[in-house]
């Protein structure tokens, strides 16, 4: 049964009964269920790929998929990525230092080493990190401040994605190119030195069209030596003949972070005197990322369609591990090439088949070293190793439509990744000389021998949506997920652990969604549970083991309402529990107590969200944001915890000639105190990454 405190949920329900009462909206909301409202009237549908790679409208996919528009994203003009998600129900990017983040989609906020396989982070349908080599900070990677939209699929992926679609997919499209000469320029300017500029070119000429996106930011930073510079690029050749088009993205990122770690004591975050303090002013991160892909479309007769998407991914990137006794630097890169395909043809007018394949090779390397040695941390090299992964995936999916008002879907994936793994060090847990440390008892990094793991899986996923009438519509789905073990899960090992003897974790989903539509009101409504086993973590004596499980359940919603001609109200929310379903001693616990019933660390009860829109004149937009974090423990022992916060963020944007505009945002308008992400530590006590303060924000805009 689910519990909440009153005055949290209070809130929530004036503006759910608000919403219900009255029927906001701008363009953008309603795409949460596919239909846009212009002139009082649905007259546009949105399109998504991120559930079956090629394009259908949003109201047809059984999958419970949500969209942030090019108009949301343009309103926003974000710092950070997680600014944009806070209107996806479901869902908690969790803003760390600079331009990193921890993800949740309809789970708790993830840590450890494999914890980011549990998502697929992506560009145009292709991973940004290559399965088995994720980073919890790959959002970072790609120009999300320049894109068409962000698509957002909630729960186990669809048979298109294997290994690290445990929980969910982020899908960032691109722009396409314009259908006549567009240039787009903006400056920005805010808090701490906040500086930046972006840029857009497209145009098309006959069968060719392009566009060019670059933008470069500079942020010094609230904390002291927090700041961080970083540049990204995205250059786009769209070809055009009547049975085929080519796609081809390229995209360009480099990261230089001054890092920030966490300040210590109990709400230290509204200790004006420790707010600013960095306690690892020497920690920064460099990180520089390439992609480049081409996507083939080619229409067949009988209304068949093949998709083709070849590759290829680089990335290379060093950080000091600040949060690690001694500080050691991590040095880790990836080359990777490969493709996905997509072959959708009509069997009959009532059943359309969908098949194809996925292969990937890539070529890794981790290093770590730490300039002084002490205790059990020796100086010089603790890890040097390379990777090289292969993946093959076959998936086949049917749609059947078994009534005019019902159809039906049903698929399934299988996937094998082989590792081959290759320690270019002394095996053991000694020194890089062989030497021991602590007086003989070891090392606290362990390598193991060289090897070669194999891991190979299936996925299931079924669905059942009926429509009810025109206007309302529900879906029923049934889904087995995976996700294998991360490269570092097997290889990055402590202790006396010579061995990573893991499975791939499994997980178990149903979920129940009902949308709608009238004239000015649009709403959906999704319930879901999930059960995983298998689960991976590393154990109170540093051991990473794979015994562990956890349940799943909520309500997640979306409102949008357009309440009069000038006004709109958009409402999402989540009301969710995430637990343990073990007795395991995870490492990081206070005390011997069993965990099974208790609430995993970093997951709150609730989330919500609302945005209040005024257009006054046709060039004035005026959008008045709430964000409610509901109470999360921050230790898995379920005795320590935050209290959750509520923010306001004001965002005004002005229309000024046809090729002039403005905007201004205040975040944090009324000045809160409150943790981006709290902490427990059995070793630090409490810690935080505090939020900003009352923050200014200001940009123009122009187009020629």
């Amino acid at each position: 049964m689910l519990t909440y405190s009153y005055k949290k949920l209070s809130t929530a329900a004036l503006l759910l009964a608000l919403s219900t009462a009255l029927g906001v909206t701008s363009p953008s909301a309603l795409a949460q269920t596919g239909k846009i409202i212009t002139n009082d009237k649905f007259s546009l549908e949105t399109m998504v790929v991120t559930a079956t790679r090629d394009e259908q409208p949003l109201d047809a996919s059984s999958s419970n998929l949500s969209v942030i528009s090019a108009q949301d994203l343009e309103q926003l003009s974000q710092v950070h990525a997680s600014e944009a998600f806070t209107r996806v129900p479901g869902v908690w990017i969790d803003r760390g230092n600079g331009q990193e983040h921890l993800t949740a989609i309809r789970s708790p906020v993830l840590t450890g080493a494999g914890s980011c396989g549990a998502f697929v982070v992506a560009e145009d349908n292709i991973p940004v990190r290559a399965t088995g080599f994720c980073n919890v900070n790959q959002l970072m990677d790609i120009n999300t401040e320049q894109a068409q939209r962000i698509e957002v699929l909630r729960g186990p992926g669809t048979v298109l994605y294997g290994s690290d679609a445990l929980h969910g997919v982020i899908n960032v499209i691109s722009k396409p190119s314009s259908t006549e000469a567009e240039n787009l320029l903006s400056l920005e300017a805010g808090a701490n030195d906040y500086g930046r500029v972006k840029y857009s070119s497209s145009d098309r000429s006959g069968q060719h069209g392009y566009r060019v996106s670059l933008n470069g930011t500079h942020d010094g930073g609230y904390k002291d030596n927090a700041g961080f510079d970083q540049q990204k690029l995205s250059a786009r050749h769209d070809y055009f003949n009547d049975d085929i088009t080519v796609n081809t993205q390229l995209s360009l990122s480099n990261l230089n972070q001054e890092t920030a770690g966490y300040i210590e004591g109990y709400k230290a975050y509204k200790d004006k005197r420790l707010k600013r303090d960095n306690p690892n002013p020497e920690a920064f991160r460099d990180s520089q990322s390439a992609r480049l892909q081409s996507r083939f479309i080619k229409q067949l007769k009988n209304d068949s369609v093949f998709i083709a998407t070849p590759y290829a991914r680089y990335t290379d990137m060093a950080f000091l591990m600040h949060f690690l006794p001694g500080t050691p630097l991590e040095e880790n890169g990836q080359q990777s090439v490969g493709i996905q395909t997509l072959y959708r043809r009509p069997i009959n007018p009532s059943f359309t088949l969908s098949n194809g394949f996925d292969a990937e090779y890539t070529d890794a390397y981790l290093k770590q070293t730490q300039d002084t040695g002490f205790g059990t941390f020796p100086n010089g090299k603790q890890y040097d190793y390379k990777v090289k992964a292969k993946l093959f995936a076959a998936f086949i999916n049917g749609d059947y439509q078994l009534q005019p008002a019902t159809s039906a879907s049903a698929g399934i994936r299988w996937e094998h990744l082989e590792y081959d793994y290759n320690n270019r060090m002394i095996e053991g847990n000694t020194a890089a000389d062989g030497s021991s440390c602590a007086g003989g008892t070891g090392c606290r990094y362990a390598r193991p021998a060289d090897s070669r793991d194999t891991f190979t899986n299936w996925s299931l996923n079924t669905s059942l949506t009926h429509q009810f009438n025109t206007d309302f519509s529900g879906v029923i789905r049934l889904a087995h997920g995976f996700r294998a073990p991360q490269a570092t899960e097997l290889y990055r090992l402590q202790g006396n652990q010579i061995e990573a003897d893991l499975d791939a974790e499994k997980i178990d989903s149903i979920e129940l969604s009902l949308q709608g539509a009238t004239e000015s009101l649009s709403y959906s409504f999704s319930s879901f549970y999930m059960k995983k086993d298998n689960v991976i973590f590393q154990s109170s004596n540093r051991l990473n083991v794979d015994n562990g499980a956890s349940k799943h359940y909520g309500l997640e919603y979306k409102l949008h309402w357009q309440i009069a001609e000038q006004w709109d109200m958009s409402v999402a929310g989540t009301f969710a529990r995430h637990l343990y379903t073990s007795n395991v001693r995870i490492f990081g616990a206070t005390q011997t107590v069993d965990i099974d019933g208790n609430d995993v660390d970093t997951a709150p009860h609730q989330m919500h969200s609302a945005q209040l829109g005024w257009r006054p004149t046709e060039g004035t937009r005026l959008e008045l944001e709430w964000i409610s974090m509901g109470k999360y423990y921050t230790d898995i022992d379920n005795l320590h915890s935050y209290e959750g916060h509520e923010l306001f963020n004001l965002r005004l944007r002005q229309q000024l000639t046809a090729t002039i505009s403005v905007g201004l945002r205040v975040n944090n308008l009324t000045d809160v105190d409150y943790a981006e992400r709290a902490d427990y530590s059995g070793f630090a006590g409490d810690r935080y990454f505090v939020g900003e303060p009352r923050s200014y924000f200001a940009d123009i805009n122009f187009k020629f």
